[in-house]
C-alpha cells in the first residue's frame, strides 16, 4: 500500500520490489508489484548492458529472454528464436514455435505462460481511426488507438501510428484527461506494451510505422517496463520499428527525463506542458503541483545537452485558461531556450471532468501565431477519432 500511496502523491519514482511466485521462481516484477508468476510478457528482449544497479542514468531493464533460456539450460540463440515467434510471427501459443523442441515448448509454457491480450471491442471513426479495448490475462483493460494516414510527402506511402498505453489508469489526475478519473489500476509489463502494437498492426493488416506512448498512464512512473517494451518494439528481432519513429510523452517526471537522456536508442521525448505559468499548470496538472517549472526547464536543458536531441512540447488549448497572450509569452520564453517544437491542439470534449472547453479556432490560430512570432516552431495537430472518444485525453478503458 505504501508503494501505491507514493504513486498517488505524484512522486517521481515508485519503489520497486520483488516477490516469489507460487512455483518458487522469482519473476521479474515492476513498479506496481503485479505478480504474473513469470508470464512471458514480464520479460524483455535483452538484459540492460552495464547500468544495472549502478545509479546511472540508463534503464535497469527487465529480466530477458536470454535469462529465461539460461535458467532452462538452453543456449542463448534460443532467446532470439523466441522473440521472433512472439513478435515477428505473432503466434498464439508455444506449440506453434516449431523450431523449438517439444520438451522446450512444454517447459516454456509452464515457466513463462504466453497469454495474449484479448480484443474486447473495436470502434472505428469516420476518419479511419480505430480504438481498441484490450484485456490482459488478469482482466485489466486498457485502450489503444490505431491512426492510419497517407503521407503525401512520401509518394503516397501509407503510415500507421499506434498510440499505446503505459499504465492501466493514471495517478496524476490532469483535469483535461479522462484517464485519471478512473483511478490507477497497475503498471503494464513490457510485453503488454509491445502487444498493443502487434494487435493494431495485425488488425489493419499492415506494418506499424510509428509509435507514440501517449495513451493511458505516465510512462516515466513505469520507466523500466516501458523501456523494455520499447526495445521489443524497436529491435530487429522484435517489431523492428526505428527509434526515431517512437515517441514517449511524459508529464514531466524529472528523474525519468534524466534517465531517458542517457538511453542509447534514438527514441523521441515529448513533454506535456500545457502551460508555462506555474499557477496555471498546477491547476491543470495537480499531480505535479509540487514541481517547479524552473526545475523542469533545467532538466530539459540537460536532456538536450546529454542526448543531442530536441524535445517537443505538448500544449492543449483550453478556452480562457491557457490561451491568453500572457500564456503565449510564457510559452515562448520556456520553449525558445530549449529550441523545442510545440505541438498544439484544442481540448477534446470528454477529456475534462471540469467545466472546460477547447479554444475557439480563431483564438487557437492567434495563439499559435504569437508563439511562432516569438521564434518557436509550432504545429497544430489534427484531431483524430473524436467521434469514438479516441482523441487525446479521451481514453478511459471503458
Amino acid at each position: 500500500m505504501a508503494i501505491l500511496a507514493a504513486c498517488e502523491r505524484g512522486e517521481e519514482e515508485c519503489v520497486q520490489h520483488s516477490g516469489s511466485s507460487a512455483s518458487g521462481r522469482t519473476p521479474p516484477l515492476y513498479n506496481g508489484g503485479v505478480d504474473f508468476a513469470g508470464d512471458i510478457f514480464a520479460y524483455g528482449l535483452e538484459a540492460a548492458g552495464g547500468n544495472a544497479g549502478d545509479g546511472g542514468g540508463a534503464s535497469r531493464g527487465a529480466a530477458s529472454y536470454a535469462d529465461l533460456m539460461a535458467e532452462l539450460g538452453e543456449p542463448t540463440y534460443r532467446a532470439r528464436q523466441l522473440a521472433q515467434w512472439l513478435w515477428q510471427r505473432g503466434v498464439a501459443s508455444y506449440e506453434e514455435m516449431t523450431n523449438l523442441s517439444h520438451e522446450l515448448r512444454e517447459r516454456l509454457a509452464e515457466a513463462a505462460p504466453l497469454r495474449r491480450a484479448h480484443v474486447e471491442a473495436v470502434q472505428v471513426s469516420a476518419d479511419g481511426t480505430r480504438k481498441y479495448l484490450l484485456a490482459f490475462a488478469d482482466g485489466v483493460r486498457v485502450e489503444t488507438v490505431g491512426l492510419p494516414e497517407v503521407d503525401a510527402d512520401a509518394d503516397g506511402a501509407s503510415r500507421l501510428t499506434v498510440c499505446l498505453s503505459a499504465q492501466a489508469g493514471c495517478t496524476l489526475g490532469c483535469v483535461f484527461c479522462a484517464t485519471g478519473r478512473g483511478g490507477f489500476v497497475r503498471d503494464l509489463l513490457p510485453g503488454e506494451i509491445a502487444e498493443q502494437v502487434r494487435v493494431v498492426g495485425a488488425d489493419f493488416g499492415q506494418r506499424v510505422t510509428n509509435v507514440v506512448v501517449m495513451g493511458q498512464g505516465e510512462p516515466f512512473l513505469n520507466y523500466d517496463a516501458v523501456l523494455a517494451g520499447l526495445r521489443l518494439i524497436n529491435s530487429p528481432a522484435g517489431l523492428g520499428i526505428g527509434g526515431r519513429h517512437i515517441t514517449v510523452s511524459t508529464a514531466g517526471i524529472l528523474r525519468g527525463i534524466e534517465r531517458f537522456a542517457s538511453e542509447p536508442e534514438q527514441f523521441v521525448l515529448a513533454v506535456s506542458l500545457h502551460s508555462a505559468i506555474q499557477e496555471t499548470r498546477d491547476r491543470l496538472m495537480p499531480g505535479l503541483r509540487g514541481q517547479n517549472l524552473v526545475r523542469l526547464q533545467a532538466a530539459l536543458e540537460r536532456y538536450v545537452a546529454v542526448s543531442g536531441r530536441r524535445p517537443s512540447l505538448e500544449y492543449t488549448l483550453i478556452a480562457g485558461v491557457n490561451d491568453t497572450p500572457k500564456e503565449a509569452a510564457a510559452l515562448v520564453a520556456f520553449a525558445r531556450r530549449l529550441r523545442a517544437h510545440v505541438n498544439m491542439l484544442s481540448l477534446n470534449v470528454g477529456g475534462s471532468g471540469e467545466e472546460l472547453a477547447g479554444s475557439d479556432e480563431n483564438v487557437a490560430r492567434r495563439f499559435a501565431a504569437r508563439v511562432r512570432q516569438g521564434g518557436v516552431e509550432v504545429s497544430m495537430r489534427v484531431r483524430r477519432g473524436v467521434d469514438i472518444d479516441a482523441a487525446c485525453g479521451q481514453l478511459r478503458a471503458r
